[in-house]
């Protein structure tokens, strides 16, 4: 699942314009990458993310699986047709190829919304988590030492992120949205389309 920026609202490393001009504020830092593998809920979100990607899956490969027949049987019935035909025909697999890859996109996208959604009340606690250390040891800042920052070595003593993983089983979602049945795609309008994943094959020309 995607990794968010989760200490950008709490603590940001360019606002603080040097060191010297820290002195006398306090600093902690965590490990958000250590903090989301382990979060409470994280396990039954992505297991509910699977299950409901089932469905989906089996649509694309439904997709998938009706473009390569259609292009097989386009290789074998192609050299008997005429031009006007032929043209004919490539118009009608053309609409169908765009049409279908417009499903595929929905599909992919209705995806990654339902991860985003199982996700949020994760985000949402490790968020407010966060924020509730802050202020209550009195930080300055909470920097994120997986977050890309240029802090090479630093005190351990600072390093909050078992504090901050025990707060969050406290305060944890009781549980992932239930899982729901994957939506049908429904046909879309034949228009342009990038390719999207899984949907690789289109119609020959002539």
């Amino acid at each position: 699942m995607r990794l968010l920026t989760v200490v950008g609202a709490v603590a940001v490393l360019a606002s603080v314009p040097s060191l010297a001009s820290a002195q006398g504020q306090k600093f902690a830092f965590v490990n958000s990458q250590a903090l989301l593998q382990n979060a409470p809920g994280r396990g039954e979100a992505e297991a509910t993310f699977e299950k409901e990607m089932v469905g989906i899956r089996a649509q694309l490969t439904k997709l998938q699986d009706s473009l390569t027949a259609m292009n097989e049987a386009w290789a074998k019935e192609e050299p008997t047709l005429q031009a006007a035909a032929k043209e004919a025909r490539l118009k009608v697999l053309r609409e169908k190829e765009q049409n279908w890859g417009a499903q595929a996109q929905k599909l992919q996208s209705q995806a990654q919304d339902r991860q985003e959604e199982l996700m949020a009340p994760i985000m949402e606690n490790l968020r407010k988590v966060l924020d509730d250390m802050r202020m209550e040891g009195g930080y300055s800042f909470i920097f994120d030492v997986a977050a890309g920052s240029f802090i090479v070595s630093a005190d351990k003593n600072l390093d909050i992120t078992d504090r901050v993983m025990a707060k969050m089983r406290l305060s944890a979602p009781k549980a992932a949205p239930a899982a729901r049945p994957a939506p049908a795609a429904k046909p879309a309008t034949p228009g342009p389309t990038s390719a999207p994943a899984g949907i690789t094959k289109k119609p020959p020309t002539e």
